[in-house]
């Protein structure tokens, strides 16, 4: 089984962890994806001027990119490799995280996408969420962690 993690960097590692050892066990795969937004005509800017007018402005761009990436990643690569569990990660450049993870499930051959729910799943805003919308539109199944284990509340 190939399991894409998708993350911001708000799953919590260890539950992420445990719950995917439990869809792994056997063999498998896990990946580790993040969307992360590139601001291009910001960047291109910065590194013509610091450059000159003859800049690529892929080199810039790339290093934003793994740069905001290895952030959002580095708390579950961790958690995994603490735990033994080889990983994969891969930064997607977009501004539209559900379909970018949708069209990365798809290219990597995932059999799964696990991601974090970052808000409350069943109030009107979540139906608007990148949850929501890769629950829906995904060809692939969707596991959706919970941010933390909520305790019950005493009585």
């Amino acid at each position: 089984m190939h399991v894409l993690i998708a993350t911001t960097g708000a799953l919590d590692p260890e539950l992420t962890v445990a719950f995917t050892g439990r869809l792994i066990v056997g063999g498998g795969r896990v990946t580790v994806a993040t969307v992360v937004g590139v601001p291009h005509e910001f960047l291109d800017t910065l590194e013509q001027e610091a450059i000159g007018p003859r800049a690529t402005p892929s080199s810039e761009r790339r290093r934003y990119l793994e740069e905001r990436g290895r952030r959002a990643t580095e708390g579950i690569q961790n958690a995994f490799a603490a735990a033994g569990i080889d990983t994969e990660v891969v930064y997607l450049e977009g501004d539209d995280p559900a379909d970018r993870i949708a069209e990365a499930a798809r290219d990597l051959g995932a059999d799964i996408v696990v991601l974090g729910a970052t808000r409350q799943l069943f109030d009107q805003s979540s139906w608007e969420s990148v949850s929501a919308r890769l629950m829906l539109e995904c060809d692939r199944p969707v596991l959706v962690v919970p941010a933390r284990i909520r305790q019950p509340q005493e009585a």
